[in-house]
């Protein structure tokens, strides 16, 4: 490769350190309890950076998640009811 400037090159093999093994340390030495218990304990620590809707938040999803099923369950209705009298006009 030319040395320009501003260029990127890639390090060569044997200027590149020896990868360490990823198995031991303290993750390899843990039982099958440990393991669940390392589980259980992110689990808890991935919720605790939830951010939670307020009551009013809560409330104003709700709302609009049940407007739009009645919305859809009536718009299905018509059309089955649709579809069914054409059947009926089709096939007498």
């Amino acid at each position: 490769m030319t040395d320009a400037v501003g260029s990127i090159d890639t390090p060569d093999a044997e200027d590149e350190a020896p990868q360490k093994s990823r198995r031991g340390g303290k993750r390899g030495k843990k039982g099958p309890f440990g393991r669940l218990a390392l589980f259980y304990r992110q689990i808890v620590a991935e919720l605790r950076k939830v951010v939670w809707p307020t009551r009013n938040q809560l409330t104003t999803y709700t709302t609009v998640v049940i407007v739009f099923v009645v919305i859809m369950i009536g718009l299905v209705t018509v059309m089955d009811y649709g579809f069914q009298e054409a059947v009926k006009y089709v096939f007498g």
